[in-house]
């Protein structure tokens, strides 16, 4: 696994009240996870963090909810105050709401679309509750809204995995398709852009391009409908592992041979992926990082100190082919 160790450089803190917008709640705003205690255990010490999940999507998701459980825990200092938006952008509002309702020292999400969020983090800000973005941006003019957004490079991953293609299928006439993360998503809309750029040029053709939504179950209906549509298909490009292997079962069911027949590339390197790239089924990972809980808690612990923190703090990914992939595999942590 590869992380960056992020460096924290400059960068002013906004302003004890400058606040942003958190994310992923389901549909019951108020459903803790972890945590109990006071509802903003400011006198005692114990930092109150609302955080709300984009949903349970993908293996890449559970890691990612199962690090910032492991480690915004009472023996950390934090009273962590959980829900799962289930991929739906009102339930994630719902819950910000709560959280303010609620005066919560922290709040953070990752957000299931990028725009739609100005309105909700204005009030997070009249509260004085600061904000942190995990894992998704949001595109807001208002840089206030928000003290700092942790994640990874979604246009570099998209570069990383194109590039890949490239120097291995230019001149060779390819045909691809891509299944898309959820529509509006920032890792959708930067892979996409990442990609296309980084095979421009070339005489690699994409000729289909649909959501799967970030699932398994959506890939294998996406790709069956590619099949369908197209008897041409050199190459998958998928947003994430879990709609990679869903385009395999779909892949497989055709009669064909997923790693052979049709080349695969995703971006996570969740074990699923990982285990599949390493069993040819698979041709090239680009990483995404899941685990982001510590980085969270040293952000919230800085911005409640009234330290400075980088408004953008970039979790570095690495790439991997079957080699690497079986080498990486025992000691994976996701």
């Amino acid at each position: 696994m590869a992380r960056t160790t992020l460096t924290r450089t400059v960068l002013a803190a906004v302003s004890a009240a400058s606040l942003f917008a958190l994310g992923a709640c389901s549909s019951d705003a108020g459903t803790e996870a972890a945590g109990g205690g006071e509802t903003a255990a400011a006198d005692d010490g114990v930092i109150t963090l609302g955080f709300s999940q984009v949903g349970a999507e993908s293996g890449w998701r559970a890691a990612n909810t199962k690090s910032i459980q492991d480690t915004l825990t009472a023996e950390n200092g934090f009273d962590l105050k959980f829900s799962d938006a289930q991929q739906k952008q009102e339930n994630q509002i719902q819950a910000i709401r709560s959280y303010i309702t609620q005066g919560v020292d922290v709040i953070a999400f990752s957000p299931v679309v990028e725009t739609g969020w100005d309105a909700v983090l204005q009030e997070a800000k009249a509260a004085g509750i600061p904000v942190i973005l995990t894992d998704r941006a949001v595109d807001s003019s208002d840089e206030t809204l928000y003290e700092s957004f942790i994640g990874s490079d979604f246009v570099k991953e998209g570069e990383m995995a194109g590039e890949w293609v490239a120097e291995q299928y230019d001149g060779e006439g390819y045909k691809a398709v891509e299944l898309q993360g959820t529509t509006g998503a920032a890792p959708a809309i930067d892979r996409k852009e990442g990609f296309a750029s980084a095979i421009e040029g070339t005489d690699i053709e994409l000729i289909d391009s649909q959501t799967g939504n970030f699932t398994r179950a959506e890939g294998k209906t996406v790709m069956e409908g590619f099949l369908n549509a197209h008897d041409d298909i050199d190459l998958v490009f998928a947003h994430n592992d879990d709609m990679g292997l869903g385009a395999i079962e779909a892949i497989e069911a055709a009669g064909l041979t997923p790693g052979e027949d049709i080349k695969i590339v995703t971006i996570d390197a969740v074990k699923d992926g990982m285990q599949a790239l390493a069993d040819g089924k698979i041709n090239y990972i680009v990483e995404c990082n899941p685990l982001l809980g510590p980085d969270l808690a040293d952000i919230a612990k800085k911005v409640l100190a009234g330290e400075e923190v980088e408004k953008r703090i970039v979790v570095k990914d690495e790439a991997f082919d079957q080699a690497a992939a079986k080498e990486a595999l025992p000691t994976r942590e996701y």
